[in-house]
């Protein structure tokens, strides 16, 4: 492991904010990033009163040599970095060596470290006195009595239960983002988190619930340097706040407003209302491509092509979650063991064919005038996701039976998205384009001017006509066809804006969108209108063969399952 040094007054001049210990919260951060920094695969946390009396960090990582202890307690002074280049390409969670020393300056901070091939371990207390210390392995650090010189700063703490949350949640955050790491949290002596080494899906049920788990779908994509993987939740499972939203970049826990909206723009569609998205997402990044030195705690980051990064994000995403039943991997709690032996499923009809982009609009509102085809003889044979209909609910509701037991279908809903999702199909081949009679002249900043030059490629390709008409002027001569009657220097404002905030937009997008939701609501099938078996059949086959197909569009279920397990307590069988 490199050696401790002071980084040189050049390099320090870099580094663009200092260390801030805000709560006891980020000493258990900062702590943390050290240990797995220094190799660490087992770490232990022991709180008491809330991290305010003591933080203990134990590890078995590398340790420290008894002649670097002081340099590990001097500001700017760390292992990690030592040129402009390494700045530049931050491959480990600390890098600026602030942040013992900051810590040891609020607090009484004793530090024991041992190499592995040492004879004994050594001890730097807050005297900064250095004596011989018995331990295996690894490192020790107390922090006892923070901000015992700074009361000014102690008094704006929160209640010993709340800061043991934040230091909880700080705990939760880097174990997510390390599952072949053992953690262990302790509150008073009592244990409150205990982790064990494994694999990511197992430590992503273990933190954010075994619910969590079966409502999502993994996602995995790569580009180039760009690979995110991770786990996003099927919008049946959204949360009233933003609690549960993980983004990590090269193992590093951010809040970018760019991958925020990224993540918010993939959920636009089938999200309803003001309800949040559950993920845990990890994007890994060229180092050379990412600014992490940006923000004192370090949760922000600057990519060197963030449009780039935005749009990858964003289609990685939504593909994740676009993807239709019938191409999904069956849920862990359908095995077919599960399946009662009388019962057999006839054979999955024959699926629908897709309506060509050259057909009349008027062809999408067909859906159930078509004749399906009759059911064919039961034969044994698995059962599609949806099952096969067996009955109508008051001409609203689908019943359906599967291999895990009873589905319930809103029949317009699902209808509803099956006809918006080939209207979408049809116009994102090429959007037709409305020159305008009389050309729409705004004003415009040096920004929205600047955006216009920078974006005219994208412009172009969302049908927008837009160029300077003068130093503080736009004139938008041409927009897509189907938003030709809305407020057009609105809708222009609002597109300029996202692409100088985010390189990207979806603002043409979502206001056509609108439009092709209320079409395809006015052209599904109506509630209480009777259908046959085969019609049903046939609505639950396109169903599995659609994107997004779990929710309307205004980000309703279309579909929900009761397993025979439900069904069995409801009806206290086996009690």
């Amino acid at each position: 492991m490199p050696a401790i040094k002071p980084l040189p007054d050049l390099l320090i001049s870099q580094i663009a904010a200092g260390e801030v210990v805000e709560r006891p919260a980020s000493v258990v951060k900062e702590l943390l990033e050290n240990s797995l920094d220094a190799g660490a695969r087992a770490i232990s946390v022991q709180l008491l009163e809330g991290g305010v009396r003591q933080i203990r960090i134990v590890d078995d990582g590398g340790g420290i040599p008894k002649d670097e202890l002081p340099l590990a307690l001097a500001r700017h002074a760390t292992s990690k970095i030592a040129s402009l280049e390494d700045l530049e390409s931050v491959a480990s969670l600390g890098f600026r060596g602030e942040a013992l020393a900051s810590i040891a300056a609020v607090a009484r901070l004793t530090l024991v470290s041992r190499l592995r091939e040492a004879l004994h371990a050594w001890r730097i207390g807050p005297e900064k006195d250095i004596a011989p210390a018995a331990l295996g392995g690894g490192t020790v650090i107390e922090v006892d009595d923070l901000y015992f010189n700074t009361p000014a700063r102690r008094k704006f703490l929160r209640s010993e239960h709340t800061e043991f949350a934040h230091c909880e949640e700080a705990v939760r955050r880097i174990a997510l983002a390390h599952p072949q790491v053992a953690f262990s949290l302790q509150h008073n002596g009592r244990v409150a988190l205990h982790l064990a080494a494994g694999d990511a899906a197992r430590r992503v049920a273990d933190i954010l619930g075994e619910e969590f788990a079966a409502q999502s779908r993994a996602v995995e994509a790569s580009a180039g340097s760009l690979r995110l993987a991770g786990y996003a939740a099927l919008p049946a499972y959204s949360r009233a706040r933003a609690d549960a939203q993980y983004f990590f970049v090269n193992g590093r826990f951010v809040r970018d407003k760019l991958l925020v909206h990224a993540v918010r723009e993939a959920y636009a569609d089938i999200l309803h209302g003001q309800r949040h998205p559950a993920y845990a997402l990890f994007l890994e990044i060229d180092p050379r491509g990412v600014d992490v030195n940006v923000h004192p705690a370090k949760t922000e980051v600057r990519f060197r092509d963030g449009r780039a990064v935005h749009q990858f994000v964003f289609h990685a995403l939504q593909r994740a979650l676009a993807a239709p039943l019938a191409h999904a991997a069956a849920p862990a709690d359908m095995p077919s063991a599960a399946v009662p032996q009388s019962l057999t499923f006839p054979a999955a009809a024959p699926q629908q064919q897709g309506l060509a982009v050259a057909q009349p609009v008027a062809a999408y509102f067909d859906f159930v005038r078509q004749t399906a085809a009759p059911m064919p003889e039961a034969e044994a044979g698995a059962p599609p996701p949806l099952g096969f209909a067996i009955a109508q609910l008051h001409g609203v509701y689908v019943l359906a039976q599967n291999a895990s037991g009873l589905v319930l279908v809103d029949m317009h809903a699902a209808h509803e998205r099956i006809l918006y999702e080939k209207l979408k199909t049809a116009l994102d081949e090429r959007p037709a384009v409305q020159p305008l009679l009389v050309p729409v002249v705004l004003s415009a900043s040096g920004e929205e001017a600047a955006a216009v030059e920078e974006h005219a490629e994208t412009l172009e390709r969302l049908g927008f006509e837009v160029a300077a008409a003068g130093p503080r002027e736009l004139v938008v001569r041409a927009v897509p066809a189907l938003l030709a009657s809305g407020l057009i220097p609105d809708l222009v404002r609002a597109l300029l804006a996202d692409l100088e905030k985010f390189g990207a937009s979806r603002v043409a997008a979502e206001q056509r969108n609108e439009l092709l939701a209320t079409m395809a609501c006015h052209g599904a099938v109506r509630a209480h209108r009777a259908l046959a078996l085969p019609e049903m059949n046939a609505l639950l086959r396109q169903m599995e063969e659609t994107e997004r197909a779990g929710q309307c569009n205004h980000g309703r279920p279309t579909w929900t399952q009761l397993t025979m397990d439900d069904l069995d307590r409801l009806f206290l069988r086996g009690r």
